[in-house]
């Protein structure tokens, strides 16, 4: 009897020290499960008494979920691509300093841009490019040419073969739209923008909806992460992923949530993220994405014809500001669902009447039903935020109040409701002047 007391008294203190001693650190994260997964089972096979718990959310939902959450019951990590994202959790002090968990090895810039943050809120966990993802047999079949720059989906022959998603559900589209927006400037940006959203076939729910739909030929071609592409591309898809000229390459960061449940082995993720074990799961070909480590520390390990980041961000137009992002950051999520996301019916009506007259009056740049033309093309492209509003402080102040402060709540939704009527009413005069025009 005293040896089974004996015995029981044991196994009972065992599982005692194994409940304290197991953890769990929850990621928030907008990336697909075939990179969580990776990490996921190399993390705990190397940390066994670590538990990943991989919270999938877009970067905007991710964003607003942590704000809810008291301290203390917070998880541990967020990951996304969105470097101006990091710049606003940690402006609003949700965000640990963890200078102290830097690989050395990894460069200081990618480009002229930082890869970690200057203040050490958050750092570069890999790095990240903006380009066209298009399905070869697609074109083939549509008799359309291969895409190389963004305003090449904006021509006629494109129009019902794009898809995008909006900003406000996805923060890798939002840097492609700011991306945009930085290399032709705030009017001209928005012009090629509302163009290519007129082109479009669909809005989709998420930001792997365009790929995916790229992946089983739903569309042609759209705007996506790099690491969409070329994994796609590596898994065997007839897709190709091409860097425009206008593209940013920026780092994908990792960062300790403030007032979370388990600092500590949060701190141990990021820091296994950032070895060389952790960079070596961005190049398996499921994950294809660019590591912060140079290739040098990654010998043998890069496949052949990989994309060379610093190549990349060498030959970009684009001098990425994140400052300049992260201040516009709502009024450019907004903007875009109230004029795009939301009126995409009558955009792409606008759109398909504005081809037409230019079908019809080609070589015509004069006289009446030119005037009417380039009328119909100012009211469907031209942004309902111009420049002058844009770079008002007390303008973005609007948007970066307390929202739950009901005056700030009903300042934004009066300005959404203006928007949203507007570019319906714009959208309907510019389809008529152009059907008039091509009559």
């Amino acid at each position: 009897m005293k040896i089974r007391t004996h015995w029981y008294t044991a196994l009972l203190a065992a599982l005692i020290s194994l409940n304290v001693s197991a953890q769990t650190v929850t990621v928030i994260t907008s990336f697909p499960k075939e990179l969580t997964a990776a990490y996921k089972t190399a993390f705990e096979k190397t940390h066994p008494s670590i538990t990943l718990e991989i919270l999938n959310k877009n970067t905007v939902a991710g964003m607003a979920y942590l704000r809810e959450l008291p301290i203390g019951q917070r998880p541990e990590v967020f990951w996304v691509s969105a470097p101006d994202a990091f710049e606003i959790l940690s402006r609003e002090k949700l965000l640990d300093a963890i200078v102290e968990l830097k690989n050395p090895k990894v460069p200081e810039k990618i480009g002229a841009f930082p890869v970690n943050d200057p203040q050490g809120f958050y750092l570069g966990q890999a790095l990240a490019g903006y380009g066209i993802m298009y399905n070869t047999r697609y074109l083939k079949a549509n008799k359309l040419a291969a895409p190389t720059e963004w305003q090449d989906l904006l021509a006629p022959a494109w129009f019902g073969h794009v898809g995008i998603t909006a900003p406000s559900r996805s923060g890798t589209m939002h840097l492609t739209v700011e991306t945009i927006l930085q290399s032709d400037g705030w009017e001209a940006g928005w012009n090629t923008l509302l163009r290519m959203s007129g082109n479009s076939a669909a809005v989709t729910e998420r930001s792997f909806g365009v790929p995916d739909g790229v992946s089983n030929g739903q569309f042609g071609a759209g705007p996506v992460i790099d690491f969409f592409g070329l994994s796609a591309k590596y898994s065997g898809f007839p897709v190709e992923f091409i860097y425009p000229v206008q593209t940013a390459i920026v780092p994908a960061n990792i960062g300790l949530i403030a007032g979370a449940k388990n600092t500590a082995a949060g701190k141990q993720f990021i820091t296994f993220t950032l070895s060389q074990a952790g960079q070596e799961i961005l190049l398996q070909p499921k994950v294809s994405r660019l590591p912060v480590l140079p290739y040098s520390e990654l010998a043998g390990k890069v496949p052949a014809q990989y994309p060379d980041p610093q190549a990349l961000a060498a030959r970009s137009t684009v001098k990425f500001d994140n400052e300049q992002s992260s201040a516009r950051y709502e009024v450019v999520l907004k903007l875009f669902d109230q004029t795009i996301t939301f009126r995409l019916k009558e955009l792409q009506a606008a759109t398909k009447a504005i081809f037409e007259a230019e079908r019809k009056l080609k070589g015509v740049s004069a006289g009446p039903k030119a005037d009417m033309l380039r009328q119909a093309r100012a009211l469907a492209y031209t942004p309902l935020v111009d420049q002058k509003q844009i770079s008002d402080a007390t303008f973005l102040k609007i948007f970066s109040g307390n929202k739950k402060d009901p005056e700030v709540s009903k300042a934004i939704s009066q300005l959404e409701s203006d928007w949203n009527t507007r570019s319906k009413e714009r959208y309907e005069q510019a389809r008529e002047l152009a059907t008039k025009a091509a009559q």
